[in-house]
């Protein structure tokens, strides 16, 4: 091994934070300011100082990926492989103990470990004697659910009341009980079972838990502030040891904890020293990415934020004096999209590399305006930890209801779509179709029709595939007659295709709602719905080059751990960024996390940041008018340059009369009647001018929150304090006027 130059070139801090390695301690360690190299060269110093063997510090990460790079940094430092390493994820780690002490859970240390497919599968056998209505109750939500209670800690019997959920019916507690005894049956467990059966062992086991305090002289962890309940409690009784001080080093940062949606508890992170008392901070502050202009927007920013221990980067770098942050207000999406592909395709020109570019959005849904633009514009893109706008299944099934709409005969979106919902059309069923159409020499749609006049399908599947004809023959009046937007957006409503997703207790079925209104809106653009999916076919078209060479399009949250030269940051608007839909759920607490998630976004970017948003946004035909994000207030004068603000707001104020929240939107209720999508009219300007104003003083109903008083309003938001839900910033066009 050789000692020579681990400790070189680190600042005081980093320094610190490695040579600090007895006792509680928490490293505070910003974005961008060398928190992998400490936590490695804090590792390898453990070791080059003699103080444990290399298997006595356990070190855990979040990905596979950051274990590898740890392991080959390690590694480097050591000049030899470092052989016997308890380094890894937390579900690794916990697979290796388990697989020591598995009969203390009833499995073998042989035990299978579940994909998510066989999970649903055995989901499926084990509800059956509850006749749970899985239209009603999906199971991948029952699911989700059962991974929540493992990711909190707690087993069947642990549920309280307090815990309990009216999914499935009230079942959903006695489902897990009846899963879980299903999976020791097959010796088999899930991911979530990984910790949960571990953390179960260390507390019912004495003598396992001090055999392992024994063996992990030190403990390392990297990204506390994502950590679960779960987690946390694995770590804090492998680290407490009677009469020793726990060294623990936890390396995280309380201003970047984004996953509260996955299971993260920021609080685990905000208590350290309380859970390790005498535990001894030491704040990474020197960030060596970004301008000063670029971190001192983002600190200003953080600053609101109560929860949080608190710290402010500073340059590290030489070269830290920049451009200011740009803040560009724009007329609606579309101009969003053109303003930002202008600017990159300006530095292209100039030489800046594609890779070095970001567009970083608050929700999935906002790509596709962008997609589309740098398609137009021949800028090479990648949507990166998810699909392009129109490869989502949720896109491409819609996709497929508006092709069949205009072409009875096209048989691959009937076969994409005929079971979307579930409408009894299994293998059999289809078989019955292709015979029909192969002997009429006719499409499956018409198969379907003839089949249906001589009582081929019976029962209920015969009810829905006949529903199922009836909403095309409808919609194809509708099409003529209204046009295409409103006959679309008929069509996924009446098929119940939009009521599929409303129904789906997944993560990700808003999202997908999210996007399914966005392709309404799209198509609002086009004269025809055959000229809309002309277009579409084009867009899929377009040809990629090198991964390296292509600007990057994704998530927030996607962002985390990653950086560029420029970064562009749209839809900062009240609604959109922070998310209505989280705020309304979250309240205050919410509304922090939604702030942390706009630090990560401005501390990406190394050089440049521009922030946009929009005076307005389209929703289906109609035009709301859009609040700018409050975040924008929160952002200090003199790191931003609002220049780019003027004409949107002097625009914003000679149209205002215009821009009225639509009475046909869909806000509350998250529906899609057909009206929402009907192109503007006198009978609905009328209307729209006759939506009651809020002001203070007024009685209000809010679909959510129930009935309340208004105590104070501006531009398109109010604060209400509601009867049952207490004080809440609500947007305006949310809210009803009680008893009207």
């Amino acid at each position: 091994m050789t000692t020579s130059s681990h400790l070189d070139r680190l600042n005081p801090e980093q320094l610190a934070a490695i040579e600090t390695t007895e006792g509680p301690l928490l490293v505070l360690a910003g974005a961008g300011t060398g928190k992998t190299r400490v936590l490695t060269t804090r590792f390898a110093h453990i070791l080059l100082s003699y103080r444990a063997k290399p298997w006595q510090v356990l070190t855990v990460t979040f990905t596979n990926k950051a274990a590898r790079e740890m392991r080959e940094r390690i590694a480097r430092i050591l000049g030899e492989p470092a052989e016997g390493l308890w380094l890894g994820t937390f579900h690794a780690l916990c697979a290796r103990m388990l697989r020591r002490h598995a009969e203390y859970v009833g499995l073998t240390s042989g035990f299978l470990i579940l994909d998510t497919d066989d999970q649903m599968r055995l989901l499926k056998q084990v509800v059956e004697p509850w006749r749970i209505d899985v239209k009603r109750w999906p199971l991948n939500g029952l699911l989700g659910i059962i991974q929540r209670w493992k990711d909190r800690g707690l087993t069947p019997d642990g549920i309280t009341p307090a815990e309990s959920t009216d999914y499935a019916d009230g079942h959903a507690r006695a489902i897990y009980a009846a899963y879980q005894s299903r999976l020791r049956e097959l010796d088999a467990c899930d991911f979530g079972d990984l910790m949960l059966h571990v953390v179960e062992i260390l507390r019912t086991r004495p003598d396992v838990l001090e055999q392992y305090q024994r063996l992990f002289r030190y403990i390392l962890v990297d990204e506390y502030q994502d950590t679960n309940t779960i987690q946390y409690l694995w770590l804090r009784l492998l680290a407490r040891r009677e009469g020793e001080p726990a060294n623990i080093c936890c390396v995280g940062d309380d201003d970047q904890s984004i996953y509260s949606w996955r299971g993260a508890e920021v609080e685990n992170i905000l208590r350290f020293e309380k859970d390790f008392p005498g535990a001894k901070i030491v704040r990474l502050e020197r960030n060596y990415r970004s301008t000063a202009q670029i971190l001192g927007a983002a600190a200003g920013l953080i600053a609101h934020n109560e929860g949080r221990l608190g710290k402010t980067l500073r340059p590290g770098r030489d070269d830290a004096q920049g451009e200011l942050v740009h803040v560009v207000g724009v007329w609606d999406s579309d101009a969003e999209a053109r303003e930002v592909c202008s600017r990159i395709e300006n530095l292209w020109r100039n030489g800046h590399p594609l890779g070095e570019f970001a567009i970083l959005v608050r929700a999935g849904f906002q790509t596709r305006s962008f997609e589309e633009r740098l398609v137009q514009t021949g800028i090479p893109y990648r949507i990166v930890g998810g699909l392009r706008f129109y490869e989502r299944a949720e896109i491409r099934d819609a996709i497929a209801y508006m092709r069949l709409l205009i072409n009875p005969a096209d048989d691959l979106a009937f076969e994409r779509i005929v079971n979307l919902p579930k409408r009894g059309v299994g293998p059999a069923a289809l078989q019955k179709l292709h015979a029909q159409a192969r002997g009429q020499k006719a499409s499956l749609y018409m198969a379907l029709e003839a089949l249906l006049e001589t009582k081929g399908f019976k029962g209920k599947s015969a009810e829905k595939l006949a529903d199922f004809q009836d909403c095309f023959v409808q919609q194809r009046a509708l099409l003529e007659k209204e046009g295409h937007v409103v006959a679309v957006g008929a069509l996924l409503e009446e098929s119940g295709y939009l009521e599929m997703w409303r129904e789906d207790k997944s993560p990700d079925a808003p999202g997908r709602l999210d996007n399914l209104k966005e392709l309404i809106r799209a198509l609002a653009d086009f004269g025809t719905l055959g000229e809309f999916l002309e277009h579409i076919a084009l867009v899929m078209d377009a040809e990629g080059t090198n991964e390296d060479e292509r600007v990057s399009v994704m998530t927030l949250h996607g962002a985390k751990g990653l950086e560029f030269d420029t970064v562009y940051l749209p839809g900062w608007e009240e609604g959109v960024f922070p998310s209505q839909r989280t705020v309304d759920e979250g309240g205050d607490k919410a509304v922090e996390e939604e702030r942390r998630l706009a630090y990560v976004g401005i501390t990406r970017a190394r050089y440049r940041a521009t922030i946009l948003h929009a005076a307005n946004r389209r929703i289906y035909a109609n035009w709301q008018e859009s609040m700018p994000s409050r975040f924008l207030d929160e952002l200090p004068d003199e790191y931003v340059d609002r220049a780019g603000e003027t004409a949107t707001r002097q625009a914003r104020q000679d149209y205002s009369g215009f821009f009225r929240p639509s009475v046909f939107s869909d806000a509350v209720t998250g529906s899609m009647s057909p009206l929402v999508a009907k192109k503007r009219h006198p009978v609905n300007e009328e209307l729209a001018a006759n939506v009651p104003k809020i002001e203070v003083g007024t009685r209000v109903f809010h679909q959510k929150f129930g009935y309340g008083m208004v105590i104070g309003a501006d531009r398109g938001s109010a604060e209400v304090a509601f009867e049952k839900a207490g004080t809440k910033r609500v947007m305006a066009s949310y809210l009803q006027v009680a008893g009207e």
